[in-house]
Order: C-alpha cells, then structure tokens, then sequence
C-alpha cells in the first residue's frame, strides 16, 4: 500500500462529510455514515470485514454515550415544563443581584447548558432579557450577549452531546471531561461577559423588538434545591468516582462505600437518577397526566435519539479512519514527533474551527475533528492527559459562527438584531471565547499536564 494511500482514504472521507452537508444539504447522519462506509471500503483488511466493522464501530458508541445523550434530553425536557430551569435563572439573579444582571444570566445560562441544549436555554433566557431591558431601559446588548455565553458549556461541558463524543472518543472519564470543561469553559464565559459590556457600550441603540418571543413557565416554580439537583447530582456523583480513582481507591477495593460510590458515578446511573429527579419535580409541579407526561418524554427522546444518531455515524467514521491506518502513515514522514507536543492541540483547534466554519455545527465539527485526530496520533505519546486535546477541539468548535449555524439564527431572530450585528456580536463573542478556551487549555497543559 502506498504512503499517501492513507491520506487519500482521509480526503476521501472529508470531501463526503463536508460535501454531504454543506453541497448536497443531506443530513449529518447520513453524510457521516456514508463516509464511514466508504472509508471501511478502502482502508485495508478483508472485505468481508470492512462494512461490519463500520456497524460495529457505531454499536460501540452507541454503548458509550447513547444512554446518555437520551437521559440529558429528558432532563432539558423536564427542567423546562416544571419550571425547574426558570427557577434556576431567578437563583442566580437573587445570587447576583439586578444590578448585575448580566452576570446572572451568564451564570444561570451556563449551569442550564450542561445538560440543557443550546436553543432551549436560549429561549429560556431571552425573555429575561427582554423584562430586564424593560426596567432599566438600556444595555440590552449586554444582557443579550451575556446569555449567548452558555455556548460555551454547550461546547465544553459533558453530558451536552458533542463534548460527551469527544471524550468517548478520545478515552476519557465523563467526570474528567466535566471537571477540564468547567476548568476551561468558565474563564471563557468571563471574558464573554466582558465582551458584552464592551459590545453594549458599541451597539447603545439597539432594543428588542415589539413582538413577544417566549415567557417563563406559568403556574408555581419548584424551588432552588430541588431546580438544581438535576444538574448538581450527576455532577457529584461522576466526579465523586473519578476522585477516588484519581486517589488510588480501585474498584476492586472491599469496603462497601467504595463500592456505592462507584456504581452511582456510573455516567448512565448518575444521569437515570437525575432525569428520575427532573420527571418528578415535573410531575409534581404541573401534573401533565399520563398521555402529557408519555409525550413529553417521547418528544425529548425522538430528539436525543437524532443526536444519537449523529453521533455514533461520527464514531463510526472514526473507526474507519483508524482502519486507514493514517497514525503509521503520518509518523513515517514526519517522525514520532508529529503524535506529541502541543502541536497536537493547535491541530485539533484550527481543524475543528474550519470545520465549523465550512459546515456550521458545532457538534459535527467536534466529531468529525476528534475521529480524524484519533486515527492520526497516538494519545499514550502526547505528553500530556488527553483531555486537554478534547477542550482545545471544543474550543475551537466555538469558532466560526455565521450564516450558515443555526446558533447564528437562533440568537438574530430571537435577539432581533440584524445579521450584521450579529456578525459583530454572536460571532465576535465566540471567536473570543474559543480563543480563550484554547489560551486556558495551553496554560493546563503546561502547569497540571498528567502525563
């Protein structure tokens, strides 16, 4: 086989991904399905193998992260007809006070995006904006922007779906994702908060629009305590679990705590008793009845189950770009150097922001960018923990929003800005916090590296 076979195999399956999605307008599951069979086709082994191991690959991601995805669509779900996710917004403004609005919504947006999608804490914030812009009659850039910061979890912080791929893809512990998220995802909402004070300072006549977008949940708000617990209990629970491993306490260790602590900080059991947490409050709070209660849950599920989808072709693609054999073919023109040192982390950003970029998703451009990188380093020579490869790929699928993202839209239509001021707000604020994600990712790697 031919030295450049391989990279051909990698351009091949590109071209279909990207030309699937943004030339053809197929949706990403079948784009990235599609590539990883071709892929399979021409990578070596036998050809009896080939289309089964693609099957098998998707099977494989589908065991690591498909309970999950489904359970965090559950959550978002409840959290958003109890008024579980309401109360959560009203937390952090009484924390932070009116005076700091901005601040409040930047902070309540963000603990929402962890296992809340995008748009739904968006629309959740939006009419905050609009009554706090209504009682003090200015900075509504600021409070605007200051809620599209939660991107930044949304594209850092597991169980949301793209950094939950990464992490399986990349071999990591849910509960370390989460904890180098937080740790990189958190200075990058900061410095969006800044961002939407200057933008305001920038755009001062800029109001919202006449017509209504949204109002909070009707009806009594469960309270803070139990608002949380959806999103605080998984949190525990898989850190608690990685703690103990990080200290030494094997699983095999006798004592029954040990044992406890283990099993609930199972990733599918943390996040089943959380969503048993968030159906209950909901329950509670609103009585949907049965047929309500059934079709609440099949609506997040048929949601979930897209993105699950999406998510397994993307492991899938991988797979197959492992079997292209690129990892050998890459070190034999450039060494054993090209799999370590922070090279390594400036690849994955820039590739996952020009992905992001020529496609507009974020969680597509976070698979497709972790399955190339997989296949074409060796994570045990990098010299560093691999989890700061996974923020620097979410980091720089914050990069590059415009027309063709749906966050894009979803932030101009619901905001009420035109496209140019969403070029000079939405998109500005996440090259800034990417950029920011990346700098944090670089200044771990240097200082805590867990090689």
């Amino acid at each position: 086989m031919s030295t450049a076979w391989p990279f051909f195999v990698l351009a091949a399956g590109l071209a279909i991904v990207i030309g699937g999605i943004i030339v053809l307008r197929l949706h990403a599951f079948l784009s990235l399905i599609t590539a990883a069979i071709v892929v399979s086709l021409l990578a070596p082994g036998e050809w009896a193998e080939k289309v089964p191991r693609v099957a098998e690959a998707f099977g494989d991601t589908a065991g690591g992260i498909g309970i999950i995805i489904a359970l965090a669509a559950i959550i978002g779900m409840a959290m958003a007809e109890s008024g579980a996710a309401d109360r959560v917004v009203q937390v952090f403004l009484r924390l932070f006070g009116q005076e700091r609005g901005a601040g409040a919504l930047s902070a309540s947006g963000f603990t929402l995006a962890i296992p809340v999608f995008f748009d739904t804490v968006f629309f959740l914030l939006v009419p905050l904006v609009r009554s706090m812009y209504r009682r003090s009659g200015r900075h509504y850039v600021r409070y605007l922007v200051a809620a599209g910061t939660c991107a930044a979890a949304h594209a850092l912080v597991p169980p949301t779906p793209g950094p939950l791929l990464v992490a399986d893809t990349l071999g990591i512990a849910v509960g370390t994702m989460m904890l180098a998220g937080l740790a990189t995802g958190i200075p990058a909402a900061l410095a969006g908060l800044w961002f939407a004070a200057w933008s305001d300072r920038r755009l001062p006549d800029v109001a919202p629009p006449e017509q209504s977008v949204g109002t909070p949940a009707s009806g009594s708000l469960p309270g803070a305590f139990e608002s949380l617990a959806p999103i605080l209990l998984p949190v525990l629970l898989i850190t608690g679990s990685n703690v103990l491993g990080a200290l030494g306490v094997e699983e095999g260790d006798a004592r029954a705590w040990v044992h406890a602590v283990y099993v609930l900080g199972s990733p599918d059991l943390a996040l089943l008793l959380a969503a048993a947490l968030a159906l209950f409050t909901w329950w509670r709070r609103r009585r949907p009845g049965i047929s309500g209660f059934s079709e609440g849950i099949g609506d997040a599920l048929m949601t979930g189950g897209i993105i699950v989808l999406i998510t397994c072709a993307g492991g899938a693609f991988g797979a197959a770009l492992r079997a292209a054999q690129l990892a050998p073919a890459i070190q034999g023109l450039t060494g054993d150097s090209a799999a370590a040192g922070i090279g390594v982390l400036v690849l994955g950003f820039t590739v996952t922001a020009l992905i992001k970029f020529a496609q507009g998703s974020s969680t597509a451009a976070m698979i497709v960018s972790s399955a190339m990188l997989v296949a074409m380093v060796d994570l045990d020579t990098l010299g560093f923990h691999p989890v700061y490869l996974a923020t620097a790929i979410g980091s720089g699928s914050l990069v590059g929003s415009w027309m063709n993202d749906s966050g894009f839209w979803i932030f101009a239509r619901m905001g009420g800005l035109t496209e140019a001021q969403t070029l000079r707000t939405w998109t500005v604020l996440l090259v800034l916090m990417g950029c920011v994600g990346m700098t944090m990712t670089l200044l771990l790697t240097w200082a805590i590296p867990f090689a």
